[in-house]
C-alpha cells in the first residue's frame, strides 16, 4: 500500500495525462469491456489485488464478476479467464492472436531481453528458439538418453530415505525433493552433480529469482514513473540477482569450454547448445552465449522448481487422504511385486492408471504454474467484448481446476474422477491444461511427467508414510508461498517406514 500512496503523491500529474489519452483513444469504441470490479482513477484496480496470493485472489474476484473479467492494473489492461470454454476461445480458436507473452520488466531482465523460450514475445526469433529446444533438447530420443541419470538420482534418494527410516527419523520432504530435481537437472544440463556449496548457492538463486520475478515494478504499471523502481531499490535488487545468475551461467559455460573438462559433460544440454553455436547450425539468428544462458535459465528455474513442488503437493495430498495413498500403494506394489526398485522401463511396460490419476488430480488442484500469461497482438472481438492490442490475458488454472460447474465435488481430492475419462494433460482438454496448450505448450512436458512417475512410484513402493507424533492429518497445511509458481509455503515432514 505504501507504494500505491507514493505513486499517487508523485505521479498524479503525469498519470492524469496518460489516463486522458487512453480515454480519448477509446472514444470511438462502441463495444464494452468485460465485467470487472470498479477501479479508481489512475491506479485502476491495483488497490483491490493481493499480489501475495494473486491466482487465488483473482479466482475470488471471478466468482463475483464472471469467467471473463476485466481489470486495469495501472497502465495495464488485463483480462482474467476462469472457464475452460472461454480459455479455449483464447488459447485455441484465437491462439495466433494470443500466443505472445507480456513483456514485463522483471522477466525481461532475467530472460536476457526475451532471448529465452518461456518468456519471449511471439515472433520469428521465438519460433526458431522453440524449434531448437524441441528438436535438440526435448525430443523423445533425447529424453530417453537421460533415463539413466534420472534413475540413478532417484535410487540415491530412496537409499537416503531408507537410512532415515531405519533410524526412525522424521524426514523433511521439502528438503529432500528439491535437491533431487536440482541434482537431476544439474547432471542433465551441466554434466556434473552439484556439491553442497553449489547446491546452497543455487537454492539461494532460486529463492531470489522467485522474489524478483513476482515483485511490483513501476516500470510495468506506470511507465512514466519507472525511476521509482530505482528509488525503492527494486531495480537494484533485480540487477543484483541477474548479475549473480549470469555469473553462475558463465561459470558452467567456461567449464564446458575447458579442453580438460570431464567426459560427463559430453552430450549434456550446454554441450549440445555450444555445438550448435560452433557449427553455426542456427543461421537465422545470431546465436550467442546470452541465448545459451537464457535457455539454461528456462531449464533450471522452470524445470527444478515446478517438478519438486508438484511432488510435494502430491505427497501433501496423499498424507491428508490416507485411503487414496493406500490405494495407490496397492496398485504399485501389486504390479511391481518382486522389484527392488522401479525403473522407467517398468513404467513403460506396466500401466499404473491410479498413480497417473493421482498425479492428474494433484495438478488439477495445485497447478504449479497457476496462471497462463498471454498478450494480445491485435485488436479482436471475443464473446462480444473488444480486446485491444497489448492486453494481458491470464488464464487462471486455479479457478478452472476448482470450478464446481466443471468438476463434481471440486474441493475434494478424488483421483478416481480421472479413471473413467479420456482427459489428458496434452493441451486438448481445456478443463485440464497444467502444461498449457497451443504454440506455447511446455516443451519439457514429457520430461516432467517421466520424472514425476519415476519418483512417485518409488516413494510409494518403498515406504509407508506416517505423520510425526502428535500431528494429525488436519494439521497439514496447504498454504501458498510467494512467487510466480504455486509452491507450498511450509515444509512437509513425514516419517518413512521401510516396506521393501
Amino acid at each position: 500500500m505504501a507504494l500505491v500512496y507514493l505513486c499517487l503523491l508523485v505521479g498524479i500529474p503525469v498519470l492524469c495525462i496518460i489516463l486522458l489519452q487512453k480515454l480519448l483513444g477509446n472514444k470511438n469504441s462502441k463495444l464494452p469491456h468485460p465485467p470487472g470490479p470498479r477501479g479508481l482513477p489512475i491506479i485502476g484496480n491495483l488497490h483491490q489485488i493481493d499480489v501475495s496470493i494473486f491466482p487465488q485472489h483473482l479466482w475470488e474476484l471471478s466468482k463475483q464478476y464472471g469467467p471473463i473479467m476485466y481489470l486495469r492494473l495501472g497502465h495495464l489492461p488485463t483480462l482474467v479467464i476462469s472457464s475452460p470454454e472461454i480459455a479455449k476461445e483464447f488459447l485455441k480458436t484465437h491462439d495466433l492472436n494470443f500466443c505472445s507473452r507480456p513483456y514485463l520488466f522483471g522477466l525481461k531482465k532475467v530472460s536476457y531481453n526475451g532471448r529465452d523460450v518461456l518468456f519471449s514475445p511471439y515472433n520469428e526469433y521465438w519460433r526458431e528458439m522453440r524449434k531448437i529446444v524441441t528438436v535438440h533438447l526435448f525430443s523423445s530420443k533425447r529424453i530417453q538418453s537421460f533415463r539413466s541419470i534420472r534413475e540413478e538420482e532417484v535410487f540415491q534418494m530412496i537409499k537416503g530415505i531408507s537410512e532415515k527410516g531405519s533410524s526412525n527419523e522424521v524426514l523433511n520432504l521439502s528438503d529432500t525433493l528439491a535437491p533431487l530435481t536440482i541434482a537431476m537437472t544439474s547432471r542433465l544440463a551441466f554434466g556434473k552433480k552439484f556439491n553442497e556449496v553449489d547446491m546452497k548457492r543455487f537454492k539461494g538463486l532460486l529463492k531470489r529469482f522467485q522474489d524478483v520475478t513476482a515483485a511490483f515494478y513501476f516500470s510495468d504499471i506506470f511507465p512514466s514513473l519507472q525511476w521509482l523502481d530505482r528509488f525503492t531499490g527494486s531495480s537494484a535488487e533485480l540487477d543484483g540477482c541477474f548479475r549473480d545468475m549470469d555469473s553462475f551461467y558463465q561459470e558452467v559455460i567456461d567449464e564446458h569450454l575447458d579442453p580438460c573438462r570431464p567426459s560427463s559433460m559430453d552430450g549434456d544440454v550446454i554441450d549440445i547448445l555450444l555445438q550448435l553455436k560452433r557449427d553455426d547450425q542456427i543461421s537465422s539468428i545470431d546465436f550467442t552465449f546470452d541465448n545459451i544462458k537464457a535457455i539454461i535459465m528456462n531449464i533450471f528455474f522452470a524445470g527444478t522448481d515446478t517438478t519438486a513442488n508438484t511432488l510435494l503437493w502430491i505427497m501433501t495430498s496423499l498424507i491428508k487422504n490416507p485411503e487414496v495413498m493406500h490405494k495407490a500403494q496397492e496398485e504399485v506394489r501389486k504390479l511391481m511385486h518382486g522389484k527392488e526398485r522401479i525403473e522407467e522401463e517398468d513404467l513403460q511396460n506396466v500401466k499404473l492408471p491410479y498413480l497417473e490419476a493421482v498425479i492428474k488430480e494433484t495438478m488439477r488442484m495445485y497447478p504449479v504454474a497457476p496462471l497462463i500469461p498471454r498478450e494480445s497482438l491485435d485488436r479482436m472481438v471475443v464473446n462480444g467484448y473488444e480486446i485491444l492490442p497489448k492486453t494481458i490475458v491470464y488464464v487462471n488454472l486455479v479457478a478452472i481446476g476448482r470450478d464446481p460447474l466443471v468438476w463434481e465435488n471440486a474441493e475434494e481430492f478424488f483421483p478416481d474422477r480421472f479413471l473413467d475419462t479420456d482427459i489428458q494433460f496434452k493441451g486438448h482438454d481445456f478443463e485440464f491444461i497444467p502444461f498449457g496448450t497451443g504454440r506455447r505448450i511446455c516443451a519439457g512436458m514429457y520430461m516432467a511427467v517421466a520424472t514425476l512417475e519415476l519418483v512417485l512410484s518409488n516413494l510409494l513402493y518403498s515406504f509407508d508414510w506416517e505423520l510425526p507424533p502428535g500431528i494429525r492429518k488436519e494439521d497439514i497445511d496447504t498454504d501458498i508461498g510467494r512467487g510466480i509458481t504455486l509452491h507450498k509455503k511450509n515444509a512437509l515432514c513425514l516419517k518413512p517406514r521401510i516396506f521393501f
